[in-house]
This record gives C-alpha cells, sequence and structure tokens, in this order.
C-alpha cells in the first residue's frame, strides 16, 4: 500500500494597508500642488485687503512713510457722511449701474437667443461680438474717442445725415460724457453676456419645449414660461457679476474722461483714485474702498435672495 502525501497549499498571508497612512499621503500631495497657489492668494489677495481695511482706519502721510500712519478710527467714515463729492460719486456710480447692467443683460440675452439658432456663420459671429470683451481697453478707448469726435467723428456724421447738425458733444460735453461711457460699456459687455447665456442655453429642457408646441404655444409664450424661467440662475449670475465690474469701472474713465468735464463722469471708484494716487490720502481712499465693498455685497445679497423660487421648478 502506497502512502500518498497531498502537498499543503500555501496560505496567502494577509496584507494589511493602513487607510490613514494612504490618506495622509495624499493629504500631503495635495497641499504640495496648493502651496503655490495658496501663497499667492496670500500675498496678493488676503494681505492686501487687511492692509486696506486697516488703513481705512488711519491718517496716512506717505512722505514720512510708515512713520506717518496716524490712527483716527472712524473718523474717515465720518468724512465720507459729510463729503458732497463722494456723494455726488455714489449717486454717479448707482446710476451708472441702473442703466448699463439691465441694458447689458438684456441685449445679450437676445443676441445669445439668435446665435442660438442655425443661422449661417454662428461660429463667426459668436467670436466677433465676444471680441470686445476681451480687446485692451487702450485699443477700445482710441477707436472710440475718434467715434465720439464732436467735429468729424462717424456718430455726428450720421446725426447729420438725420438732419441734427450741432451733434453732442459727448466726452467733452458734461452732460453727454456719461451716457457716452454706458454706451461703451454696454457694447464692450454684451459679447460676454452672449455667451454665458448661449451655454446655458445648451441646457433647457427641449421636451418641454416639444410639448408646449403641441400644446400650441407660440414663441413667446415659450420663452416667458420656459426659457426665462430655466435661465434664472444665469441671469442672477450676470447680474451680480455685472453690478460688481461697473461698480469698479475705471480704466475706461481714466483714459477718456479722468472723471470730467468737471465731475461729471467721477464715479465712486475713479474718486477713490484720485484720493489714494492725486491726493496722496491713502486712508480716505481705503475707507471708501469699504463703503463700496459693503454696499455691493448687500446688493450681491439681496439679488440672490429675489432670484430664490423662480426658476423653473
Amino acid at each position: 500500500m502506497v502512502a500518498t502525501t497531498v502537498p499543503e497549499t500555501p496560505t496567502a498571508v494577509p496584507t494589511t494597508l493602513n487607510p490613514r497612512r494612504g490618506r495622509s499621503r495624499e493629504g500631503r500631495l495635495a497641499l504640495a500642488f496648493l502651496t503655490p497657489n495658496l501663497l499667492g492668494v496670500l500675498a496678493f489677495t488676503v494681505v492686501p485687503l487687511v492692509a486696506g481695511i486697516l488703513v481705512a482706519f488711519t491718517k496716512w502721510n506717505v512722505v514720512s512713510g510708515i512713520g506717518g500712519i496716524q490712527w483716527i478710527g472712524l473718523q474717515n467714515f465720518h468724512n465720507l457722511i459729510f463729503d458732497a463729492t463722494f456723494r455726488k460719486s455714489l449717486l454717479l456710480t448707482a446710476f451708472f449701474i441702473v442703466v448699463t447692467v439691465p441694458a447689458t443683460v438684456l441685449i445679450g440675452l437676445g443676441l445669445a437667443t439668435v446665435l442660438n439658432k442655425p443661422i449661417p456663420g454662428r461660429a463667426a459671429l459668436r467670436a466677433i461680438f465676444f471680441l470686445p470683451y476681451i480687446v485692451n481697453i487702450i485699443a477700445v478707448g482710441t477707436v472710440w474717442l475718434i467715434l465720439f469726435n464732436p467735429g468729424g467723428g462717424i456718430l455726428n456724421t450720421v446725426l447729420r445725415w438725420f438732419g441734427i447738425a450741432n451733434g453732442p458733444g459727448w466726452l467733452t460735453s458734461s452732460t453727454w460724457a456719461l451716457p457716452a461711457l454706458m454706451i461703451i460699456a454696454v457694447w464692450s459687455g454684451v459679447g460676454y453676456v452672449a455667451v454665458i447665456y448661449l451655454a446655458a442655453m445648451q441646457d433647457l429642457p427641449m421636451n418641454l419645449y416639444e410639448a408646449a408646441e403641441i400644446d400650441g404655444a407660440g414663441a413667446w409664450q415659450r420663452f416667458r414660461t420656459i426659457t426665462w424661467p430655466s435661465l434664472m440662475p444665469t441671469t442672477v449670475f450676470l447680474v451680480i457679476t455685472s453690478m460688481i465690474s461697473t461698480s469698479q469701472g475705471f480704466g475706461m474713465i481714466a483714459f477718456l474722461t479722468q472723471g470730467g468735464p468737471g465731475t461729471s463722469t467721477t464715479t465712486a471708484s475713479y474718486y477713490m483714485y484720485q484720493n489714494g494716487f492725486l491726493y496722496y490720502r491713502f486712508g480716505y481712499a481705503a475707507a471708501i474702498g469699504i463703503f463700496m465693498f459693503v454696499l455691493v455685497l448687500l446688493l450681491t445679497m439681496v439679488s440672490w435672495r429675489l432670484q430664490r423660487g423662480r426658476g423653473l421648478d
């Protein structure tokens, strides 16, 4: 009788992995990638923001350097209340926002609606309308200086064709300078708004359009009951970002009008620049900046609150 022995199957040695160790390694790797960006945000955003808030409570004689900083508490904010020029700049800024933001959003929405249809050269038209938003501000300003020229500008030339011999002075007129800047702001912002709306329109519920069309709803009814409610979050985003950018608008004013004629185009952002870099009142300029930041933040919160529940359910 032959005895046979069956070889034992080697038992696998269980390998245990430490999940905490893996997560710790991934965390260190993520931190290594994020550190350069975090340092940039800290150096160029957080530190200047904190410094600006602190400077707003001081009177700074820049000739004396850091030693010329004098703590005055809320005096700068108290002076803002009785500053007639600041109050006027605040009203100009509000008027600028109230006119340009709705006009830009509505025209951009109309343009996006047209460009969303299968028309010839649609891709090229999208790029053309978006171009003013990314072109250098000096180039844009130079073109509009030529267009707004009171003597031989294209706009006044066209007005003369319609029998208006003495066209507006535009940028040289205290009455027409602000409307001229509004025209430029709307023209340069419409392309950006249209592109954002176009992106949002790609996700619209097409089944609702088909059902509405079967029910006999016209184009305006479909837009009012489906398109507009569906685009409400996008509209709120565009209104908020447009309000922020418009309240900070400075470059075109500095290049074309320097706040004039007189103070007819001195918005709050340009008045802040004047106090900081022309009059060297850095504490007062910082107080204006904080006041505008709080005001825009409140407007943003109100806009966000009003849109809740207004979308398409």
